[in-house]
């Protein structure tokens, strides 16, 4: 509802735009700012899966201009998002009947992670279960770990916890797998945007899983590349460059001890 238009009353002048409305408008397809549209790089067809995929997102993360769930989910066929801060029961009808199911997030201590190679549907499928449901969390790293934690006690039941297996939290941020698709700074290595975790999943998952994920990252490049002019630099913040001076002082002393 207009907020300015209270129920019942009628306005006869327009309602004056500002010129950040003017200089925002939206792309009525792919929701992004005409600016920085990326109708002409998604696939004319959303690309089919057996993997049925549900992101679950975090209410502040849905505000933000470069969450990559909205593209994600245009892209796959299969794909799915709901607003949230942690899975329970009611929530998504998708996983009402606990059907075999795997989230992606790092191990801890508390909770291992198996890596998303070595993960076997089979130890999950039970006869007249439906295909593999693939959990994502997207939000920033503080948030997705309160998500996690809230909705494990019901994931538990059901799914099984894995990892892209190359998460190092000595190590500063930004994606493991090409500096070109960072969108914004992560606190740690092997941390990446939910559209590129979800596209090395499949790659996994998928009996086409090499040209999905081709599909996927060839998007997410091309975001990248129109949002680049508006980005602000990213410099590593102190705490990790401190680290990772730390683990490069430990290698050379232990060189040199060998």
């Amino acid at each position: 509802m207009d907020p300015e238009r209270e129920e019942g009353e009628t306005h006869h002048l327009p309602i004056p735009t500002s010129p950040e409305t003017h200089r925002r408008s939206i792309c009525s397809n792919c929701r992004r700012p005409n600016s920085v549209c990326l109708c002409h790089a998604l696939p004319a067809k959303p690309i089919p899966t057996t993997t049925r995929i549900l992101i679950l997102h975090h209410p502040q993360e849905a505000k933000h201009k470069l969450s990559t769930t909205p593209i994600l989910t245009k892209s796959l066929l299969n794909a799915t998002s709901i607003t949230g801060r942690r899975l329970r029961r009611g929530k998504s009808p998708l996983l009402d009947h606990s059907p075999p199911a795997i989230y992606l997030f790092p191990s801890t201590t508390s909770s291992p992670a198996i890596n998303i190679s070595d993960f076997k549907l089979s130890e999950l499928k039970r006869n007249g279960d439906d295909g593999l449901v693939l959990i994502a969390f997207d939000a920033t790293w503080k948030h997705a770990k309160e998500m996690v934690k809230a909705s494990e006690g019901y994931l538990s039941k059901f799914a099984v916890r894995v990892c892209l297996g190359m998460e190092d939290e000595r190590v500063s941020g930004g994606s493991i797998y090409d500096s070109e698709l960072i969108l914004r700074k992560e606190p740690f290595g092997g941390c990446v945007s939910t559209m590129e975790a979800v596209a090395r999943a499949l790659r996994v998952l998928e009996p086409n899983g090499i040209e999905i994920e081709a599909s996927l990252i060839g998007i997410l490049k091309e975001m990248v590349r129109l949002q680049a002019g508006f980005l602000k630099p990213m410099n590593p913040r102190p705490k990790l460059l401190k680290m990772k001076k730390l683990k490069e002082v430990e290698e050379c002393e232990s060189s040199e001890n060998g």
